[in-house]
């Protein structure tokens, strides 16, 4: 089984393109630097020695996901990516064999959004997310009540 679920910050914007003709649409290329949990102290030690505290994966998404990517998120934003691990290998300009190994994402959520200061779930800032999105394809015509409130179960939430 092939399976990578991951957390982590995107170290720059994503790079999207669209390939040249077929179905295969866009593409969207991105590293993100994901925590390593070290212990305050062994955090500290490795700083010192100007050793990483994070690694470095690299990440590709295709289709309408990959737009979305561009669009709703750049560099420092967390993401959460679901997918599998795809390894290869190519000839180097000086003839030499380079190996690559990148996360092919299925899903990609966005825990912080871009031109935004606070997470999702953060229902004080004016500058969070929410459900006004100028974008009725990728959301359709579904629209929450006025009142609606997702921390506050009073019962309407079959779940």
């Amino acid at each position: 089984m092939n399976n990578v679920t991951l957390i982590g910050r995107l170290t720059k914007d994503p790079e999207l393109r669209y390939l040249q003709g077929g179905n295969s649409g866009a593409v969207a290329r991105f590293t993100i630097a994901v925590d390593k949990q070290l212990s305050r102290e062994k955090k500290a030690e490795m700083e010192s020695k100007n050793q990483p505290t994070a690694d470095f994966i690299n990440i590709v998404v295709w289709g309408k996901p990959a737009e979305n990517v561009a669009k709703f998120t750049q560099k420092g934003k967390r993401v959460a990516i679901t997918g599998r691990i795809q390894t290869g290998s190519y000839q180097g300009q000086d003839g030499s064999k380079r190996y690559t190994t990148d996360v092919v994402a299925s899903n990609v959520e966005f825990i912080d959004w871009k031109d935004s200061n606070t997470s999702y779930g953060n229902q004080g800032s004016t500058n969070a997310p929410s459900n006004s999105f100028d974008n009725s394809d990728d959301f359709g015509d579904f629209e929450f009540g006025a009142d609606f409130d997702p921390t506050n179960d009073d019962g309407r939430i079959p779940f």
